[in-house]
């Protein structure tokens, strides 16, 4: 049996800036459910583990950037369950690891590293072949059980928005699934041009529910940031006393606040954000940006 969070936290955030716009909004605390294992990487992996204990593997294989919350979370579960873990990484293998890779190596992950080229094209390639005895987790956990999953995620049916950062999209698929047709999704892209992000939740969802994309706060890319961002975090955290990392959550409330702004939302909406834990990209986005001067408190 994979290991039960606690309890799950729902906490309403109150200033004057929504107070003034007329929306209520709530942001669930996925990010405490485990210090590694957390947010929606937790829901991904339950039923991608119990598949594979049943199933007597003892060897866990994934994939990931340098900078992957998956990846330290695979690594984390893995040595929680006494089993054997390996990351394949795109790109090449830097002199120093930063702290995803560092801690995941610590959990016992051995790293492999692969050409960007090789990497954009791994799902065609088989690789039972060089790992027979592995069970193999795709990329952020994208399969039917991460998104089986994730329908464990929206545990109050309430609200009238809920948001959630995107990357392969399973997480969102999964929430869709458990809503309601009174209820709107909304997936904030961390990816820049994720031209595939539609179809890839498409095929995991019916068009009973309501839901779209939004493309327009990934600030350049996955793991790219800028001043703007990060002095947003930065103050949202010194205001409402919760902190949102650079990669995923930050653009997603970021993109919130800015609709909210722009009167998106309608009077009186209820609206709920995902908080999908990766908190520990932090340390690692620090080092980067620290050369600009730039630091995420």
């Amino acid at each position: 049996m994979f290991l039960e969070p606690k309890d799950v936290l729902i906490q309403e955030l109150k200033s004057e800036f929504l107070s003034f716009n007329k929306v209520q909004v709530f942001i669930q605390r996925e990010d405490l459910i485990h210090p590694y294992i957390s947010g929606n990487k937790w829901r991904k992996l339950k039923y991608n583990f119990i598949k594979a204990q049943q199933k007597g593997f003892k060897n866990i294989l994934t994939f990931g950037g340098a900078y992957s919350n998956h990846i330290l979370a695979v690594a984390a579960a893995a040595d929680y369950y006494n089993m054997n873990s390996r990351g394949i990484i795109r790109g090449e293998q830097h002199k120093e690891l930063n702290f995803t890779l560092k801690k995941a190596s610590y959990f016992g992950m051995k790293l492999t590293y692969i050409r960007r080229s090789f990497y954009r094209n791994k799902v065609n390639y088989d690789w039972s072949i060089d790992y027979p005895d592995y069970y193999i987790v795709p990329e952020g956990g994208d399969n039917e059980l991460a998104v089986k999953g994730c329908e464990e995620i929206l545990i109050n049916k309430k609200f009238d928005f809920v948001c959630c950062s995107c990357g392969t999209g399973s997480t969102i698929a999964g929430i869709i699934r458990s809503m309601n047709k009174n209820q709107q999704a909304i997936g904030f892209s961390a990816l820049k041009g994720n031209y595939d992000l539609q179809m890839n939740i498409k095929k995991y969802v019916s068009n009973k529910i309501k839901w779209h994309l939004n493309f327009d706060y990934n600030f350049g890319g996955y793991a790219k940031v800028s001043k703007k961002l990060i002095v947003f975090i930065n103050e949202f955290k010194k205001k409402y006393k919760i902190s949102l990392d650079p990669i995923y959550t930050g653009k997603l409330v970021f993109g919130i606040f800015d609709l909210i702004n722009k009167k998106y939302f309608r009077d009186g909406s209820k609206i709920l954000i995902i908080h999908t834990g990766g908190l520990q990209g932090i340390i690692g986005m620090n080092k980067k940006i620290n050369q600009k001067g730039w630091n995420i408190e």
